[in-house]
């Protein structure tokens, strides 16, 4: 069991918090958009049962339609804990910087801890660059989204002026998956999801969107490719709901940070596929992002 920059107590990190069933009854894990609900659910519940173990309440997922959902359910009180991307967490952080602490974030497999937001094709379209891409129908995944919308905006206005203009119809797809699946129907000429970059692309990577569509068998990764990433962005963190008792909050966090040596074909599914570890993660992390986020906010 590895040593978080935590205070947490041996008590807390070694065995299930009998005085946290008196202060709580219910613990709430938010999962974000980005595959259908069902996979959501599927994927985490390893995870679920464990922290269900360790505080011996119930605990239950929630899968929002939108990554919104996730968001006001932690301004709201109604979740507990979720692994939100850098711009979900900067939206919590702008309407209430007391809300949530960023405890930890994934580490890739070569020990950095960030991603890329990637747009893609399909192979058959011609289509191999942004700029064969103009003209064309793009989407995005959520305006909440970091390397769904925020960045890849951002990078891609800033080369290549409005994007309204630049392409022919820009929009939401509502989500990471079904930006993929709209891509590789046709529904889209082109859009953006992310992933890792490491491994191979026929994999889907390491590690992302990509790679759990290809998992589940909603896409071949032969039939669509990449045409432009972005520069790296800071993964996103994992938060807990700072009006939960210390103690809770403690044990969730040593828990979620143990789960590779623990259980690793869990911590798979909640990594959304092959990742090194969940390491700390401070507030500082996303600066860059929280600032973004607030210029993206006041020119809208």
């Amino acid at each position: 069991m590895k040593t978080l920059a935590l205070a947490l107590a041996a008590t807390t990190a070694l065995s299930p918090i009998a005085a946290a069933a008196q202060e709580i009854t219910q613990f709430n894990i938010g999962i974000l958009g980005g595959e259908n609900a069902q996979d959501r659910v599927t994927s985490n519940e390893c995870f679920r049962a464990a922290i269900e173990e360790a505080l011996g309440v119930p605990v239950k997922v929630f899968t929002p339609a939108d990554y919104d959902g996730v968001i006001q359910g932690l301004l709201g009180g109604t979740l507990d804990m979720a692994w939100l991307g850098a711009s979900a967490y900067a939206k919590v952080y702008l309407t209430d910087p007391e809300a949530v602490t960023p405890v930890l974030t994934k580490q890739n497999m070569d020990g950095s801890t960030g991603y890329y937001s990637i747009a893609f094709a399909r192979a058959d379209s011609g289509i191999t660059s942004i700029e064969d891409a103009k003209g064309k129908t793009f989407v995005f995944a959520d305006p909440n989204s970091t390397s769904g919308y925020l960045v890849p905006a951002a990078e891609l206005a800033e080369a290549y002026g409005p994007l309204e203009e630049y392409f022919s119809d820009v929009r939401f797809s509502g989500g990471h998956e079904q930006s993929i699946v709209a891509v590789a129907n046709g529904d889209a000429e082109a859009g953006v999801s992310w992933a890792d970059g490491l491994g191979e692309w026929e994999d889907g990577y390491n590690s992302g969107a990509f790679r759990k569509a290809a998992d589940s068998g909603l896409v071949d990764m032969n039939d669509i490719v990449e045409i432009w990433k972005s520069k790296l962005i800071p993964e996103g963190p994992v938060v807990v709901r700072n009006a939960l008792p210390q103690d809770v909050r403690d044990t969730v966090t040593q828990l979620t940070a143990d789960l590779h040596e623990t259980d690793r074909e869990c911590a798979y599914g909640v990594a959304g596929g092959e990742a090194k570890d969940f390491v700390p993660v401070e507030h500082s992390a996303y600066d860059g992002i929280v600032a973004a986020r607030k210029l993206e906010e006041s020119n809208s």
